[in-house]
């Protein structure tokens, strides 16, 4: 078993960090990962968004049927010796089913989750049958 180290890093940790993790460069940046589906005549969509602040770090928009989410993460430790921070924005936009009501939207957020709920109007039916009269001279 190897005992955790405490490395001392003088004035570049960064260039470290990168030799530690070489591929951390490569990744993709964070995404907000999104399930959808309709629950009682709403569509709801749960984003995960852990350890934020909902109140300051989360701004939900719609606009022409796509509801976009934008949110911040800020994290930071202090000790006696050094300090340690993570931060990140993250975007992410979906459109809307075409049968959606903007105006009645509501969004709640609990345990990092986020869940956006929109109501659905009622659904028409796809075609309408139409009957076809004699006319008066047959």
């Amino acid at each position: 078993m190897n005992p955790i180290v405490h490395r001392e890093r003088g004035l570049f940790p960064e260039i470290f960090d990168l030799l530690e993790v070489p591929l951390a460069g490569l990744r993709p940046p964070p995404r907000i990962r999104f399930e959808d589906l309709v629950k009682d005549g709403r569509y709801v969509l749960r984003a995960e968004l852990p350890g934020i602040d909902p109140d300051k770090d989360v701004e939900i928009t719609l606009a022409n049927g796509i509801l976009t989410i934008h949110a911040e993460r800020r994290h930071e430790e202090k000790d006696a010796h050094r300090t340690e921070f993570a931060y990140g924005a993250f975007t992410r936009s979906i459109a809307l089913p075409t049968d959606a009501d903007d105006k009645d939207v509501t969004a709640t957020y609990d345990m990092g989750i986020l869940e956006v709920s929109v109501k659905l109007a009622e659904r028409k039916p796809a075609s309408t049958r139409i009957l076809v009269q004699k006319s008066e001279r047959s």
